[in-house]
């Protein structure tokens, strides 16, 4: 809370909203021999950013070598993660690092960003459908219809699981259950009787000890361990709705026009670096701590009855493409991807 109300005095956030103005940020680039200064907020608290931004971040702070410099900052301590999109545009903060649908990104395609119901299967899949099957150029596209935002690039992170103070078993088992997720993996999830709640990441772990909370549908168990929620929650449900969570990178579009391609390029390097850590850090963690982990007991649903949630994420999928060309185009590519995937058989999928 130091942090924001230093940043808001600083910044002047407090009269943009009367004035309506952009005037709050400092210029990026200052006078010769002195570096550029950026804001990045990510949308993780700061256990979580350990790693899954700070070490590319404190990479690209040294590789710079005094001629860029930036200042992490982790969940809502700047801007609540909801406002991250128009704080961003405004110039308020630099960059942001999140999914499109947590920062309310106002592009259609914001809807698969985060948990996308099935969309994935293994992390490997997100930078798969972004650098090989066409998304990328559908981000680009979307977003340069967006002023004063460059979406950068896209990567994966953990499977979505429910961690839960009670055993899941069945799919009438989450009736009723007040869980904390993501605003289109909530939508989805509304079907199975999961009530979402929004709250700050970094009340979670209050409102599951005070019961304001039944689960959290955020993460897989890496995700539960390193930021303390496996302390407050007993259970975690082998099933996931999403093999991978979608999250970009984000920039002021003039402050990132503003900066030289070497300092371009150092930084796309790096974000590179922070996709690829994720990919093993994850991989790792999803399989030891679900084998060696002391904290949180396994439940599964079976296969059978779960395979009804599967075919109705596909139903979804079809409500999602009716609502614009270009979500109608995205979905055409998850599908015959993930058509693709079955044909190719083992190891891409196992039935």
């Amino acid at each position: 809370m130091t942090n924001r109300r230093d940043f808001l005095k600083k910044a002047g956030l407090t009269t943009v909203a009367a004035a309506g103005a952009s005037t709050l940020a400092a210029p990026a680039v200052h006078a010769a021999g002195r570096p550029i200064k950026w804001r990045l907020q990510t949308y993780a608290g700061a256990a979580l950013a350990q790693h899954v931004i700070k070490p590319s971040i404190d990479a690209f702070n040294k590789a710079a070598n005094g001629e860029m410099e930036i200042e992490l900052y982790y969940a809502d301590q700047l801007v609540p993660t909801g406002e991250l999109f128009r704080a961003m545009q405004r110039g308020t903060i630099d960059a942001v690092q999140s999914d499109d649908d947590s920062i309310a990104a106002p592009v259609d395609v914001s809807v698969f960003g985060g948990y996308f119901p099935f969309a994935s299967r293994y992390s490997l899949d997100v930078p798969a459908l972004f650098n090989h099957w066409g998304l990328k150029e559908i981000w680009e596209e979307a977003y340069g219809e967006v002023e004063g935002v460059k979406w950068l690039s896209a990567g994966a992170w953990d499977p979505c699981h429910f961690a839960t103070k009670d055993p899941i078993r069945s799919l009438a088992d989450l009736k009723g259950k007040r869980v904390f997720t993501f605003p289109t993996a909530g939508k989805f999830l509304t079907r199975f009787g999961v009530v979402p709640v929004t709250l700050p990441w970094e009340d979670i772990e209050v409102a599951m000890q005070t019961g304001e909370l039944d689960g959290i549908a955020w993460s897989g168990i890496t995700e539960d361990y390193t930021v303390g929620w496996a302390d407050v929650t007993n259970y975690f449900l082998t099933n996931n709705i999403s093999g991978a969570w979608a999250g970009s990178y984000f920039a002021n579009e003039e402050r990132w026009n503003e900066l030289p391609d070497h300092l371009k390029t150092l930084f796309n390097l790096c974000m590179d670096s922070s996709h690829y850590y994720r990919q093993h850090w994850y991989w790792a963690g999803e399989a030891k701590l679900r084998t060696q982990g002391e904290k949180l007991e396994l439940t599964s649903i079976p296969d059978e009855e779960w395979a009804t949630v599967e075919a109705e994420a596909l139903k979804f999928w079809d409500e999602i493409a009716a609502k614009s060309e270009r979500n109608a185009r995205v979905v055409k590519i998850l599908k015959e991807y993930n058509a693709a995937m079955a044909k190719a058989g083992r190891p891409y999928r196992y039935g």
